[in-house]
């Protein structure tokens, strides 16, 4: 994980879920999976979910399931929403639909899978921590 001008960047894995489920019932070994390695995919507390340039989003092979109003830096229109990802940080996981941004914008992880993950923005150290409110340890909220 690096910060760079006030930006805190992360290590993350994103992987085609419905690959992991054929290598659950054995239709597919491991190594086909279809998996990306991203090392500066960059924390977005202002944005609600997982952002996935389209470059990445073909090469995990995923299938669009909806298109929605979005409001972003352009101003409002629709976004591509592509079928669930795992999306894996510091040895933490979720489960996550993905929303198409194009190829310039990087990989944005948003809110929704941080609190997942149980992940906070250490703001003074420009990192990605374990919540301290539950000593780091990852633990759901479910109320």
């Amino acid at each position: 994980m690096e910060a760079t001008m006030g930006r805190v960047l992360s290590e993350a894995r994103i992987e085609n879920i419905r690959d992991l489920y054929a290598v659950e019932e054995g239709r597919l070994a491991d190594g086909e999976v279809r998996r990306v390695n991203v090392d500066d995919a960059l924390v977005d507390t202002g944005a609600t979910t997982l952002a996935l340039p389209t470059r990445l989003i073909a090469e995990l092979g995923l299938k669009q399931v909806a298109q929605k109003q979005a409001t972003s830096s352009r101003g409002v229109g629709p976004v591509n929403i592509y079928e669930a990802v795992r999306l894996s940080v510091q040895e933490r996981f979720c489960t996550v639909d993905v929303v198409e941004v194009p190829d310039e914008v990087p990989v944005l992880i948003g809110q929704i899978p941080l609190e997942m993950m149980d992940l906070v923005v250490d703001l003074q150290g420009r990192r990605l921590v374990g919540n301290p409110a539950h000593g780091g340890e990852q633990i759901l909220e479910l109320y």
